[in-house]
């Protein structure tokens, strides 16, 4: 159980950001912070108070190129480091984040506005990873065969690729960077980084950390903007692949473009995960996970649960599930108790609303209504409460869009065949429920459902690090997912060498047939 956190140094940095004069958030060249020379800016907002945080940088394109030189030139000197020099760097680079885990939970609470306590599965999540990383003697390990033939042997490497490139989200500033960093780095790449505009506290704060366990200059790199940089990691000759997470919009764009430019591409992309409740579910435990899953982190987490398909006598559930969600606490993410905090942006917070709107306006009832909440001592804040949506059908906007707020849509189903039919003709598939305590039912499921994470009385089955994630179909475009096995394999080449050594050469005229080795 994670503790909570003081929010002492919250207050202090929203006063110290209060200020006309706000501080701009710096790039990250060969090893030092520098200040851009950028002519365009981002202004970044605290969620919950709309107060001016930071502004960042819209890169400039030698800024851009500076980064990447850096980057070709360590590699000449990473790549051929030993294994073991690689994993005492994400040794050190772990003990540092689990010092600072407050810290970081911290500036994601100021920047992002989730609550303390989620902050920190956040940065948890992606320790994981780089905990996983440090197994580099075993993960990077090939494959060999001797005698394949007579006098003949084969062995395959793995080898890094060069210099890659990561694209982040707002709504997991530290995991999803150390998803991508610590397989990338082990492998013996050098990495470009291109935190979301709307949140580069934590990737900031990570090369601080980086900076200090000694990471060589050049190894990696962070630039900010928006399109114009995603543009220049997709054209880039010199940037090998490329990993996202985010948006279906931008995800498609940016598989398209790298591919085109014979770049490796990993787009995670957006989500529509539904949770299948049967009639034989433990209530409570099932109510609980179901607001858990849905209402966590103000449902910005592309494993949510946006949508919960009641079968046959756990329809009359619903009352119990508006009174449990009505009791979640709406407040700023550093507040004692707040179990929901304010969604990232003005901008997100009318389109949420313009969903809530159409799901009604288009027959959906709507029991636990969160559009009017009033958040105490936070009047200018992004807040939405819990808002549920009943009798959704599946041609409605508040179905076939990713609402990304905490919004719950409730369908009926009279037979798990049926809520199984709904979840394989929606387009996406990255993750899926079912609640029950019949182990048939959970293996129906299991074999008859198209997503590719699906979780038995799991709301949110993510992998850990030493599996992938595996999200599939409209939610993931690429051959090579994140993490686990697939994660190295995407970030790694191999090279395979054939060698052949006889006792003794025999001579004999030569063949100009296909080599056929006995």
């Amino acid at each position: 159980m994670i503790k909570a956190i003081s929010p002492s140094l919250l207050n202090t940095l929203r006063r110290n950001y209060s200020s006309n004069v706000s501080p701009t958030t710096k790039l990250f060249i060969d090893g030092k912070f520098l200040n851009s020379k950028a002519t365009e800016w981002v202004d970044l907002f605290d969620p919950a108070t709309n107060k001016l945080v930071t502004q960042v940088p819209i890169s400039t394109n030698d800024e851009m190129e500076a980064a990447v030189e850096s980057s070709k030139t360590a590699f000449r000197s990473w790549s051929k480091t030993s294994v073991l020099t690689r994993q005492q760097l994400m040794l050190k680079f772990q003990a540092v984040i689990r010092r600072d885990i407050k810290k970081l939970a911290q500036n994601i609470t100021l920047e992002q506005g989730k609550t303390l306590i989620d902050a920190e599965g956040d940065v948890m999540r992606g320790l994981q990873v780089v905990e996983h990383s440090c197994a580099a003697g075993t993960l990077l390990q090939g494959e060999s065969l001797q005698n394949i033939s007579t006098d003949m042997d084969i062995v395959s490497y793995k080898l890094p690729l060069g210099v890659v490139a990561g694209i982040c989200p707002f709504n997991f500033p530290a995991m999803i960077p150390l998803w991508m960093l610590p397989l990338a780095l082990i492998a013996g790449n050098t990495v470009i980084l291109k935190p979301s505009e709307k949140d580069p506290g934590a990737t900031m704060l990570l090369m601080e950390l980086l900076n200090e366990v000694g990471c060589p200059p050049g190894i990696v790199n962070v630039i900010h903007g928006t399109h114009n940089s995603v543009n220049f990691i997709c054209d880039n000759k010199d940037i090998k692949a490329i990993s996202f997470v985010g948006s279906d919009t931008a995800g498609k764009y940016i598989y398209a473009r790298g591919a085109s430019n014979g770049k490796r591409v990993q787009s995670n992309m957006g989500a529509k995960n539904h949770a299948v409740v049967l009639p034989d579910a433990n209530k409570e435990s099932t109510i609980n996970q179901l607001i858990g899953a849905a209402f966590g982190a103000a449902g910005q987490r592309c494993m949510a649960l946006s949508v919960v398909i009641l079968v046959g006598e756990s329809q009359n559930w619903i009352p119990d599930i508006v009174e449990r969600a009505r009791k979640l606490k709406v407040s700023a993410g550093h507040e004692p108790g707040t179990d929901v905090g304010p969604v990232i942006s003005r901008q997100a917070k009318e389109r949420i609303l313009k969903l809530i709107e159409s799901g009604i306006s288009q027959g959906a009832k709507c029991p636990l209504d969160g559009r009017g909440v009033l958040v105490e001592n936070y009047p200018n804040g992004n807040f939405i409460g819990p808002t549920l949506l009943t009798d959704v059908q599946p041609s409605y906007e508040c179905y076939k869009e990713e609402i990304f707020g905490p919004v719950l849509c409730v369908m009926s189903a009279d037979t798990l065949e049926d809520a199984i039919n709904i979840i394989n003709t929606n387009p996406y598939g990255n993750g899926t429920a079912v609640f029950t305590t019949n182990g048939g039912h959970a293996r129906q499921f299991v074999n008859e459902i198209d997503v590719g994470q699906v979780g038995i009385n799991v709301p949110i089955p993510v992998p850990l690090p030493m599996f992938s994630f595996t999200g599939s179909r409209g939610s993931f475009h690429g051959d090579l997912h994140f993490y686990g096995k697939q994660g190295l394999n995407f970030y790694t080449q191999t090279k395979t060498i054939t060698s052949l050594w006889r006792k003794s050469e025999m001579s004999s005229a030569p063949s100009v047939s296909m080599p056929v080795h006995n």
